[in-house]
């Protein structure tokens, strides 16, 4: 009898907001890398000069036990550590004059830094054990 490997995967519809403009960029980062059925991870990680940084990486397929969102048939992924942190988020993308990027206005961050990927959590108790070293070069 053959088995199967089971992921769980959670399939959200609102633990996280994309914006039509994050949306149409990914998609179109999709296109340009000729990979139109990758999602979108978006993450957190230990370090920058808040203690917690952001970010997002092109992936194939869900990992076991991810948040799976979808809007517009862009899909985003998201591992339980992070829905922590994530949870209520907005993730938009925005170009200006000095150049454009992802930016994630995130209600669970007590502090940001000033470049806007990294911030400090509200229960710094457990992001303490996260936090690494290191800056991102913002002053």
């Amino acid at each position: 009898m053959e088995m199967l490997e089971q992921v769980q995967v959670q399939t959200d519809t609102d633990t996280i907001h994309m914006t039509d403009t994050a949306v149409a960029t990914v998609r179109n980062l999709l296109a340009q890398k000729n990979v139109p059925n990758h999602g979108l991870r978006v993450f957190v990680s230990g370090g920058g000069c808040s203690g917690m940084q952001y970010g997002m990486a092109l992936e194939a397929e869900p990992r076991a036990y991810d948040h799976v969102m979808e809007k517009d048939g862009v899909k985003i992924f998201i591992d339980p550590t992070s829905m922590m942190y994530l949870q209520g988020a907005i993730v938009d993308y925005e170009d200006s004059i000095m150049g454009g990027g992802f930016k994630i206005e995130n209600p669970n961050a007590a502090a940001s830094c000033g470049c806007g990927t990294s911030f400090k959590a509200k229960n710094q108790g457990a992001a303490s054990a996260y936090a690494g070293g290191g800056g991102c070069g913002c002053g």
